[in-house]
């Protein structure tokens, strides 16, 4: 801060103030805060080294470089009905008048005025005007104001624009003082009383404080200035105003003022972050409860999967037990005394066999186990579909302040969660179940052949009848050579058909379970399969997710922090005023 040394105690509330404000604007890194409030929160702690600044705004036509020239005592400022003011311009104290524009675009004027001595004044493009970059000018230099001086004019008001821009410097925090200019077209004193209350009552509104509103006609106040008419300059009431302002502006009210002004966008910055961090928190949450339930989908589809196919199994087993009572039934039919000569014709009782018990059966357990393999890929489609479903209710990226769109958190979720939306619509969209199901059911046919099917082909079965026949035409033979025939129907055959029975029983037995550890471990593998895709889909985002929520809390912890730190600031600043 410009001037003679600071005593100890405005040296350590100054040293606080950067350091504070320094603070603020790192932890702001990240957050998605807005260039313009970052920008500001930078303006306004390099404005603590320069002289006290006042910023004159106002709408187009309301008399703002009118009254700077008034407070001047000459026409330092073009004036003029249409908008005149086109850039801001900053007016110092000179010896002379002096104007060149600054590297930034801002004109600075130098002026032999005692009112420059102790401030800085800022003269600003009109606002509600026609050429709109002017207001956007205003707009962004009004964060480096120390004391902000708003002239309406009172022939229109505190009209609802200005209440608009009024809303916007209180925003930043700054102390506001109300000029009703052009008070010598009210005809009466009464008139002239009604409006100063009208605007100080809407103010009050606007700001949450009545602020004070000085009535004054700066257009006689400078003529009279020029002419050297004391009496006109006292019924300019600008006098009076100045005597209020350099009153209340001493030394100790800049200073803390001037502190305030890096404080009172802190706190602005504060809130625009502690926003966008609830926000971002909120979409998290969303983002985290939508991942959550496709865990659970795919959990609880590996659970409806598992139970259904233990129906779908029983499905393939019915087919051994039906080709077992076949079985049954043919060794009950051949294997009985009336029928015995024909067991002496081995290859026959085969081909029997094969063609009456065997019949269709690998085809039969063939055709049920691609049942199960289609109802695997239509499951797996589903499941991506779920998720598509799940993932299409998150919105995308929030827009932040001033319609731009947050940075690196919305683009890098934004990214991870199309990554997963694009590989369930690849899922779905390109999902080639006859493919599929071809290199699924390939791939259980060859497990399953090689466990089970060949087991359960004729040649397998066939060896088990040829083996029986064999043995009971042997039998038989011997029993005929005894002249004891009766024996064969009494005795003999029905053991052996006994013997086939458990054989037949044990063979299709051990083929079933073959069968079932073979496509079951089949299932789980393309279960697993299926699940494993998903999750490794989501994991990218989900990882993101947890590390931005963790993040995001260490954020709003600093925050936290920085909000009372900031409030002690404040008290501080305040009974160093008092």
């Amino acid at each position: 801060m410009p001037g003679p040394a600071l005593d100890p105690a405005r040296q350590a509330l100054l040293d606080e103030t950067r350091r504070l404000v320094s603070e603020v604007a790192s932890r702001l890194e990240g957050l998605g805060v807005a260039e313009l409030t970052r920008k500001a929160l930078a303006d306004s702690r390099e404005q603590l080294a320069l002289p006290f600044l006042l910023v004159v705004v106002g709408e187009f036509n309301a008399g703002k470089s009118a009254f700077i020239n008034a407070l001047l005592g000459s026409r330092v400022l073009e004036e003029g009905v249409t908008p005149t003011t086109s850039r801001v311009g900053i007016l110092h104290h000179g010896s002379e008048v002096t104007r060149r524009t600054r590297p930034d675009g801002i004109e600075e004027t130098t002026a032999p005025a005692d009112a420059l001595r102790a401030l800085g004044i800022v003269d600003t493009p009109g606002t509600n005007a026609v050429l709109r970059e002017h207001e956007a000018l205003t707009r962004d230099f009004l964060p480096r104001a120390d004391l902000v001086l708003f002239v309406t004019s009172a022939d229109r008001p505190y009209t609802e624009s200005e209440r608009a821009f009024l809303e916007a410097i209180r925003e930043w925090g700054k102390k506001v003082v109300l000029v009703l200019n052009k008070a010598d077209l009210l005809e009466t004193p009464e008139d002239l009383a009604k409006v100063v209350a009208f605007v100080q009552d809407e103010a009050a509104k606007t700001l949450g404080a009545p602020p004070e509103v000085f009535a004054l006609s700066a257009r006689e106040a400078l003529r009279a200035r020029e002419q050297g008419d004391a009496a006109g300059l006292r019924r300019s009431g600008l006098p009076a105003f100045e005597a209020k302002v350099t009153a209340t502006l001493d030394e100790k009210e800049r200073f803390c003022l001037k502190l305030q002004n890096p404080v009172g966008v802190a706190r602005r910055a504060h809130r625009e972050a502690t926003s966008l961090v609830g926000q971002r928190l909120e979409v998290l949450e969303g983002d985290l409860a939508a991942l959550e339930a496709i865990e659970k989908r795919v959990a609880d589809q590996s659970v409806e999967m598992t139970r259904d196919f233990r129906f779908r199994l029983s499905d393939v087993e019915k087919a051994l037990l039906d080709f077992e009572r076949r079985g049954n039934a043919f060794f009950d039919e051949r294997l009985r005394l009336g029928r015995f000569r024909e067991l002496f014709d081995r290859e026959r009782l085969r081909r029997d066999f094969e063609a009456e018990a065997v019949a269709g059966l690998p085809y039969e357990v063939e055709r049920r186990v691609d049942g199960i393999v289609d109802w695997m890929v239509e499951a797996e489609l589903r499941q991506w579909q779920d998720v598509m479903a799940l993932l299409a209710e998150r919105p995308a990226a929030r827009p932040g302040s001033e319609g731009r769109v947050d940075d690196r958190f919305a683009y890098d979720r934004s990214r991870l969660l199309e990554s997963v939306r694009e590989a369930a619509r690849e899922a779905v969209l390109h999902y080639d179940a006859p493919s599929e199901a071809r290199r699924l059911a390939e791939k259980v046919r060859e497990s399953v052949a090689q466990a089970a099917l060949l087991q359960v082909s004729a040649l397998g079965l066939g060896t088990i009848v040829a083996a029986l026949a064999s043995t009971t035409a042997a039998d038989v033979t011997g029993i005929l050579a005894a002249g004891v025939l009766s024996l064969v129907g009494l005795f003999l055959l029905p053991a052996r058909r006994e013997k086939a029975r458990r054989e037949l029983a044990a063979k299709v037995t051990a083929v079933r379970e073959k069968l079932m550890a073979s496509l079951t471990a089949s299932f789980e593998s393309e279960r697993d399969r299926a699940a494993a895709r998903v999750r490794e889909a989501v994991s990218p985002c989900a990882a993101f997710v947890c590390r931005e929520r963790e993040r995001l809390d260490r954020a709003r912890a600093d925050l936290e922090r920085l909000r009372t730190s900031l409030g002690d600031l404040t008290t501080r600043i305040d009974a160093f005023r008092s």
